[in-house]
């Protein structure tokens, strides 16, 4: 799939698996990135329902976790 003009590319990674299950992401946010990993794969979800994903800016650098609630998509910062 072509990459769109303003998205950036990110390496993802569930916080729980450790980094064997990264996968590289084109997508305009870190946000957007979190979530279409989470999209992508079958991955089983923490105690709480949710799953922590690290998203890692691999164009302009940076890193950021989010949250992801499983029944309802949305997306926050770890606490």
């Amino acid at each position: 799939m072509p990459q769109a003009a303003n998205d950036r590319r990110f390496s993802v990674h569930a916080r729980h698996t450790g980094r064997h299950q990264t996968r590289v992401i084109s997508e305009p946010s870190f946000e957007a990135a979190a979530i279409a990993y989470v999209e992508d794969l079958a991955l089983a979800p923490e105690d709480d329902g949710e799953i922590s994903v690290i998203v890692q800016d691999l164009d302009g650098g940076g890193q950021h976790c989010f949250r992801i609630d499983l029944d309802t998509g949305k997306a926050a910062p770890c606490g």
